[in-house]
């Protein structure tokens, strides 16, 4: 077992304040963070990370980076753009070697294509508020290189990447998650449990890939046309959807009444749409 410095001294021995630029809120409680791994793994049918890379994003001082090195990934890459964190990060890395490979850097520009693909990966991450729906999208968009996602949001944005057709919270990121991934609500933390404590409570959510994910191709025709329709959610369909060539006849070849609003549309229904455009 590793023996890394406490996150309690480390934490005091850099005067380490999150910085509301970035989007950071610390988890810096162990049985929080011990939790989500536990669970994620339980879910998965796994006992471990062993012989798997794992790639967190915003580690901070390390909180959620301690509990996963505890699960014995063959390595887990932090991507962190605060160069106080990255101090912390490298301080860590000189316990653990190789294990630990620290990313100074924006995640939405971090290219996964580069990693060892002869291991599955998996992302854990108590994501940056300010940046975690584009990283999601990201991620979405390949999840054909992920074997989990285990991701912390506010509240509300994970209600509305579960919400169901005919939910007030259904949108383009419900469509676009329920089309690529399974996706499991792990469990809810109270906002007493960060550093600052946030306004709102967060959720922990798992993504895993459907066995037949939508190429980017069709992919790209889903978020055209989910933007059109919730672009004008209150609208019917005839009418946001009428610049599409054709919509008229795709609908009725998709048994789709045009009467209906963009969340009476099932995701099932809206990836047939996406496929005959």
């Amino acid at each position: 077992m590793l023996q890394l410095p406490s996150l309690k001294e480390t934490v005091e021995r850099y005067e380490l304040l999150a910085k509301k630029s970035l989007g950071q809120n610390f988890l810096l409680d162990k049985n929080i963070t011990d939790k989500i791994i536990r669970s994620s793994l339980e879910k998965q049918g796994k006992d471990s990370f062993a012989n798997e890379m794992v790639v967190e994003v915003g580690p901070g001082p390390g909180g959620l980076t301690r509990s996963i090195l505890e699960a014995e990934p063959f390595q887990l890459t932090v991507i962190e753009m605060d160069s106080r964190c990255i101090q912390i990060m490298n301080e860590i890395k000189t316990i653990t070697g190789d294990k630990l490979n620290v990313v100074e850097g924006d995640a939405l520009q971090y290219d996964f294509s580069g990693m060892d693909k002869t291991k599955k990966c998996n992302i854990v991450s108590n994501l940056p508020y300010n940046i975690s729906v584009p990283l999601l999208i990201k991620w979405l968009e390949n999840m054909q290189d992920f074997d989990s996602l285990t991701l912390m949001f506010q509240k509300e944005v994970a209600e509305r990447i579960t919400a169901e057709s005919g939910n007030k919270n259904y949108g383009r990121l419900s469509v676009l998650a329920q089309i690529t991934c399974q996706i499991k609500t792990l469990f809810n933390i109270n906002p007493s449990c960060f550093v600052p404590a946030p306004k709102i409570w967060s959720t922990v959510l798992l993504f895993r890939p459907l066995q037949n994910i939508p190429n980017a191709q069709i992919l790209q025709k889903v978020e055209k046309v989910t933007e059109a329709a919730f672009g004008q959610r209150r609208k019917m369909l005839r009418q946001s959807l009428k610049n599409i060539p054709n919509i008229t006849e795709i609908c009725q070849q998709c048994a789709i009444d045009m009467t209906q609003r963009a969340e009476d549309l099932s995701p099932q229904k809206y990836l047939e749409l996406a496929k005959k455009l």
